[in-house]
């Protein structure tokens, strides 16, 4: 399974972005797809998933009401759609894939670098 992230750059406190996560070498209806972040000094943290087969969702309550999780079947691509950016949200971001009844996620992307400026 490959990973591949894209969307990230510098934006102003209020604006949004689009991250996308390009997934191949896998049958991806059986996996789970999540989106992480890992700021300057910081653990790494959680902040949305989706079940490709079921698009079920969940997100980090930081970023609930804010950012919304998706996927295009067709393009095999996961995408996470970021309003109201705050200069908290300044972070690494990684796709990440996991089978789906597993908690571990195995597979990573290389992240997208998302930076918000105040």
């Amino acid at each position: 399974v490959q990973l591949v992230e894209s969307g990230g750059r510098l934006v102003q406190a209020g604006g949004s972005l689009r991250l996308s996560c390009a997934a191949s070498g896998g049958t991806f209806s059986s996996y789970v797809m999540g989106w992480f972040r890992q700021a300057p000094g910081k653990e790494r943290e959680f902040v949305a998933a989706i079940a490709w087969s079921t698009s079920g969702t969940t997100y980090a309550d930081s970023v609930k009401g804010r950012f919304t999780i998706s996927r295009d079947n067709a393009e095999n691509t996961v995408y996470l759609q970021m309003n109201s950016l705050k200069p908290e949200d300044t972070a690494l971001y990684y796709c990440a894939a996991r089978y789906r009844g597993t908690l571990r996620y195995d597979f990573w992307g290389q992240g997208t670098q998302v930076s918000v400026s105040s």
